[in-house]
């Protein structure tokens, strides 16, 4: 039975991946409302969601998943029928070297989450209702060159403190649908790319190091395999999700584009570097870029030490999201990493505001030679 979402909870809103859906959902139209709720941690940057306030549809709550009243005043105060969680922790790097306030986020602040829904949505007379959670392909662990990609039924096996927190995130949701009869789905993604991702992940990380002339840190032989995602289609998949999805079941987002790091980041290195050579303009404007010093960007890849327990490769099955919910990604990966280029040059003001956050300190302590 089809379900139809009027008032959304959007956690994580202010995020990466959370912003663009909030702008996604708003853009297909409706009169219904979307809440962003969100703590506004070092990813949840508030110019990803600029120039919204002036819809009526859009409001934005600052606060922690972790506190059940403040979610619970949240659901009331707005009547909301429809969660969307995205809100995590989500860096494997940093999650190594912290993995405590992975486990206060991803675990426990999903558990506090799904009280507070099962007391709005299920006391007395049930609502209803929808709680989506937006989880990843790594609680899948690692394929083997010839394995088959991950489905919907592969065994977990999570490989880092990030992982392990996002699979406890994804067994609660499931018992509080099996046991207490909430209305769930979860989907489990490939990499994501695109707009706002903030510059600690590969794809904005090695773009603006390019532009800036900065080292292209690849660990070990760079030869670890995703399976890319852009972010528009990931959006659209939740929302075909939230309305055609069967509550209980778990559906794999992939962008059907399995590519190695190196690869991406020579093919980054590539376009950067055509961009540039063509566009006087843009050199001016990064001067420590190599094409403006008649360099090729390729000499800045920088062969760093592997980091501990790293997943060899990651690919999605998404014949079931295909089939129960019309999902395909549009997106190839070559026209998603233009689009990504040409959106970081157009927004340099927005990520160059992230470079205050000790961004340049925090890729020496991270990707250590």
């Amino acid at each position: 039975m089809s379900f139809v979402p009027r008032n959304l909870l959007v956690t994580g809103g202010a995020g990466f991946i959370g912003a663009n859906f909030v702008r996604h959902w708003l853009a297909r139209g409706g009169d219904g409302r979307v809440v962003v709720y969100d703590a506004l941690t070092y990813a949840g940057n508030p110019a990803n969601l600029a120039g919204l306030d002036a819809d009526p549809r859009y409001a934005f709550l600052h606060g922690d998943i972790c506190d059940e009243a403040a979610v619970r005043a949240a659901l009331e105060a707005h009547a909301i029928d429809t969660i969307v969680h995205f809100a995590a922790e989500s860096h494997v790097d940093r999650s190594i070297l912290g993995p405590d306030e992975f486990i206060r986020t991803n675990v426990l602040g999903t558990h506090a989450l799904l009280k507070a829904a099962k007391a709005h949505w299920l006391a007395g007379a049930a609502r209803p209702h929808r709680f989506h959670h937006v989880s990843t392909d790594e609680v899948y662990g690692s394929l083997a060159p010839q394995d088959p990609p991950f489905h919907e039924a592969t065994p977990y096996a999570p490989n880092s403190p990030y992982s392990a927190s996002k699979a406890g995130s994804d067994h609660l949701v499931r018992a509080y649908h099996e046991t207490y009869g909430l209305a769930t789905t979860i989907t489990n993604c490939s990499n994501n790319y695109g707009p706002y991702q903030f510059p600690e992940k590969l794809i904005p990380l090695v773009l603006i190091n390019i532009l800036q002339g900065q080292p292209l840190p690849v660990y070990g032989d760079g030869l670890q395999i995703r399976d890319w995602l852009y972010v528009e289609d990931h959006c659209r998949a939740i929302a075909l999700a939230l309305e055609r999805g069967r509550a209980g079941e778990v559906y794999n987002v992939g962008g059907n584009a399995e590519t190695a790091n190196l690869t991406i980041v020579r093919t980054l290195c590539a376009l950067i570097d055509r961009r540039l050579a063509a566009a006087p303009a843009l050199r001016a404007a990064y001067p420590q870029s190599p094409a403006a010093r008649g360099g090729r960007a390729l000499e800045l890849i920088t062969h760093v030490r592997d980091r501990p327990g790293h997943d060899r490769r990651y690919a999605i099955d998404f014949r079931k999201a295909a089939r129960e919910l019309g999902y395909a990604p549009s997106v190839s990966i070559e026209h998603g990493l233009e689009r990504t280029i040409d959106w970081y040059l157009a927004h340099a003001e927005w990520w160059r505001a992230l470079l205050g956050r000790d961004y340049a300190a925090w890729v020496a302590t991270n990707y250590r030679r």
